[in-house]
């Protein structure tokens, strides 16, 4: 494969981001956190979101199927984003990289800049931020987790998580303040 700009560029951090990455992913040696992150990385797959995107009409039946539309429509755009850049950019995971990181679970897929799962977690949170606030503060934490879950299971480097969490909150803003006010309109 012939050398790109995006691949020198992403050799270069990758080399200023091992050491990093190598610490954190270190923690997997601990059975409980090496459970923990799985079981993260696990929900953050989607299923935790997709029950959340299907519970909003009940939980909320004033607004919650305007925002669960929302959320699917925003999803869909998150990862047709990810995808793409993934393609383009093709940036190596770090446990494919470099031997001595460890793959804590198995990547979805193969490339690693920017996380998706960084991506949607925090787009949801945003978006759930604008609308459902209280809502948007018990899953902070679950949003965090999964951000974490990335670098400690050898799936990404800081600098994904990172971009995956700027690229997510501007959707997630993008969809509340563009599409957002539209969704209450017709549904509520």
């Amino acid at each position: 494969m012939p050398s790109t700009k995006a691949s020198r560029f992403f050799s270069r951090v990758d080399q200023r981001e091992f050491a990093l990455c190598q610490a954190i992913n270190r923690s997997l040696r601990f059975r409980p956190v090496h459970g923990y992150f799985q079981l993260i990385s696990r929900l953050g797959d989607g299923w935790l979101w997709y029950a959340i995107i299907l519970a909003l009409p009940v939980i909320r039946p004033e607004d919650g199927l305007a925002i669960a539309l929302l959320m699917t429509a925003t999803g869909l755009v998150c990862t047709v984003t990810y995808k793409l850049l993934k393609q383009i950019l093709i940036r190596e995971r770090p446990f494919i990289s470099f031997p001595s990181i460890n793959c804590g679970t198995p990547p979805l897929d193969r490339y690693s800049f920017p996380s998706g799962h960084t991506l949607h977690a925090v787009c949801f949170n945003t978006l759930l931020a604008t609308m459902a606030p209280t809502m948007a503060l018990v899953l902070l934490p679950f949003t965090l987790s999964v951000a974490a879950s990335r670098v400690v299971l050898g799936l990404h480097y800081p600098s994904d998580v990172a971009v995956g969490a700027f690229i997510g909150a501007s959707l997630g803003l993008g969809a509340t303040y563009g599409l957002g006010t539209e969704f209450l309109h017709w549904f509520v």
